[in-house]
């Protein structure tokens, strides 16, 4: 089975294993949203152990 190249891009594995992601939906059109929203769309979210079971692993980030 191919591996999701496009997911996989957006997402990083640290140095301790965790896997770390960018928050979805936060490219253009900000400028109406609260400096709060804004600023929290620019950090990243840890992706939990429950949604990345292995067989989740090796469907979409089998190259990390």
């Amino acid at each position: 089975m191919k591996a999701n190249k496009a997911f996989g891009k957006r997402l990083k594995v640290t140095r301790t294993g965790k896997i770390v992601a960018r928050k979805p939906g936060q490219n253009h059109f900000n400028a109406k949203e609260s400096r709060a929203t804004q600023m929290s769309g620019r950090r990243s979210q840890n992706i939990s152990e429950r949604t990345m079971t292995p067989k989740v692993k090796q469907r979409y980030i089998n190259n990390l």
